[in-house]
């Protein structure tokens, strides 16, 4: 499978994001919020993504920037752990990802909580199919 991130895979549409926060599901994996949705929408991909860091507690936009990128690279390269559970239930979801930590992190970090964060997405989502 392409480990590249297309534009196809991101989450764009104002409508989608609304109801990606409204009626959600949570996991926890510091320094990661994932907030997750299924539903089907017409795309060939599982997973449309949305990446978040916060404004207040990064004031400046290339601090925010940077880790947006590290966090992009983390999850293009880890993306296949929730890609297998999702093709075998036949199931699409809204995943955003929302950066807790309150500095920044080196990619190692960021690579072991997403890696740790994927994992415990794979096993909600398992559970949701059961």
């Amino acid at each position: 499978m392409n480990q590249g991130l297309s534009k196809d895979e991101r989450l764009k549409s104002r409508k989608q994001i609304t109801k990606l926060f409204s009626k959600n599901s949570n996991v926890f994996s510091y320094p990661f919020k994932f907030v997750f949705q299924e539903h089907d929408f017409d795309n060939t991909f599982p997973v449309q993504l949305l990446i978040s860091v916060s404004k207040r507690t990064f004031k400046h936009a290339v601090d925010r920037n940077h880790m947006k990128r590290l966090i992009r690279e983390s999850y293009r390269k880890n993306k296949l752990m929730i890609y297998e559970p999702l093709q075998e239930k036949e199931s699409k979801i809204f995943l955003g990802i929302i950066f807790v930590g309150k500095e920044i992190m080196d990619q190692k970090k960021i690579e072991t909580g997403m890696k740790k964060g994927l994992k415990k997405l794979a096993i909600e989502i398992q559970k949701k199919a059961n």
